[in-house]
């Protein structure tokens, strides 16, 4: 009997023993490093600066397509930008408002466009690992065209109210736009203004200043106007339709 009981004294320290070795392993050893934490942060990119084709300028160093004599290829360039893998160009026809898109993975691109023709272009900066995005300036020019010697002006920009405005005024509001012409000889402005109607045909004066006063509206109303832009060689361009809405 003092034989067994001796047996059971030895065999419970053992377990202890055993109990006490396990529980000084793995588990006291610190927790692992890194994770999500440790993930290198991706910085935004930055605007592009245009370089050419110059803003408000004639490009005249297009390169015609032998296959067609309406298109040519011009190298548009800008300015690297910081934390930027990836470029796209945004071209619109300003006579048509169509825009269409061009990637490069460098600062410059060849794209062929209309000849004669007004266009604006702007650079989007991209970055892998990142949605955020940055944009540069808007540069508008004229493609050369082949025997014209006076462009028409590019069409008028609205100012005030800006396009897609909501706005608070009693009784009249001041519509502002801008115009540029190459050739620098911009005659007048003739404002078509409606309400309700997306095509506005109502003319409402013509001016040689860049903005009209006194212009009736009504509150809880929605406005879309228009300028058509005149040189005194005769040639002229219409604006985008702008809107705005009175509270």
């Amino acid at each position: 009997m003092k034989l067994n009981l001796s047996r059971y004294f030895v065999i419970v320290i053992l377990a202890i023993v055993g109990m006490g070795c396990s529980s000084s392993g793995g588990d006291d050893s610190p927790p692992p490093t890194g994770g999500n934490d440790d993930d290198p942060v991706i910085p935004d990119p930055s605007a592009a600066t245009l370089i050419f084709p110059e803003d408000n300028t004639e490009c005249t160093t297009g390169v015609v397509n032998p296959n067609n004599t309406a298109l040519s290829t011009i190298t548009f360039e800008w300015n690297a930008s910081a934390n930027t893998d990836s470029y796209t160009v945004t071209l619109t026809n300003l006579n048509t408002n169509s825009s269409f898109f061009t990637n490069a993975s460098t600062n410059a691109v060849d794209i062929a466009v209309e000849r004669g023709t007004p266009f604006s272009w702007f650079v989007t900066s991209r970055a892998q690992g990142t949605s955020v995005t940055a944009n540069s300036a808007t540069f508008r020019f004229y493609n050369e065209g082949p025997g014209i010697e006076n462009y028409a002006p590019f069409p008028a920009e609205a100012v005030n109210p800006a396009r897609g405005a909501n706005i608070s005024a009693a009784g009249t509001v001041t519509l502002e736009w801008s115009g540029t012409d190459i050739d620098g000889d911009l005659a007048d402005f003739e404002v078509f203004f409606d309400a309700d109607v997306s095509d506005p045909t109502t003319s409402i004066g013509t001016t040689v200043e860049t903005s009209l006063s006194d212009v009736p509206i009504t509150s809880g109303t929605t406005y879309f106007w228009r300028v058509v832009s005149t040189d005194s060689a005769g040639n002229s361009s219409t604006s985008e339709v702008f809107q705005f809405r009175v509270n």
